[in-house]
């Protein structure tokens, strides 16, 4: 199933490290993407959790990045290539969030973590274990150095606060509805 989120993850991981982007040279530029994209697989996964959300993402599209552009500043320049800037209709608004709230708050992201595993145990796989977010999850000096920007909650707070709530409800999802 990840590789039919490819697109979106792929995407939104750009979108990210563009608005808040490494300082440091090359390796800083790697290992904030790698930050990046683990938040945005894991927001992914919690956002589109069965094979027919999938699919309907791939018919009805995730949305593009308009919005966040505009949250971020980033709106008022016009691309010099249209076409070059494609791939920002398959930034998900949604999982850019929910990847902002991961990576500026550790508890909700170990939360995630867990919630995918225990969903991934259910189905019988071990992908998503936390192994595999480890610089989400547990990032060293150097991974806390490259994404300073993207892990800043004052700076990611306002895409952070665009869909919250919603992740914490997916976190919760026991609770009773109320009428």
């Amino acid at each position: 199933m990840q590789a039919d989120l490819s697109p979106v993850i792929a995407a939104t991981t750009q979108w990210l490290t563009g608005a808040y982007p490494a300082s440091g040279g090359a390796l800083a530029c790697a290992l904030c993407e790698v930050q990046a994209r683990q938040a945005v697989t894991v927001a992914a996964r919690l956002r589109y959790p069965t094979p027919m959300d999938v699919a309907l993402l791939g018919v009805a599209g995730p949305g593009g990045s308009a919005r966040l552009d505009w949250i971020t500043g980033a709106d008022g320049t016009a691309p010099a290539d249209p076409d070059g800037d494609a791939w920002r209709t398959w930034v998900d608004e949604v999982v850019a969030s929910w990847a902002a709230c991961l990576l500026t708050d550790p508890e909700l992201a170990a939360l995630a973590v867990a919630a995918l595993a225990d969903g991934d145990a259910a189905a019988g796989t071990s992908e998503g274990t936390p192994v595999e977010f480890r610089r989400l999850l547990a990032p060293d000096e150097q991974d806390r150095r490259a994404a300073a920007l993207l892990r800043h909650p004052d700076l990611a707070a306002p895409v952070a606060a665009l869909h919250h709530a919603q992740l914490v409800d997916r976190m919760n999802p026991g609770q009773a509805l109320v009428a």
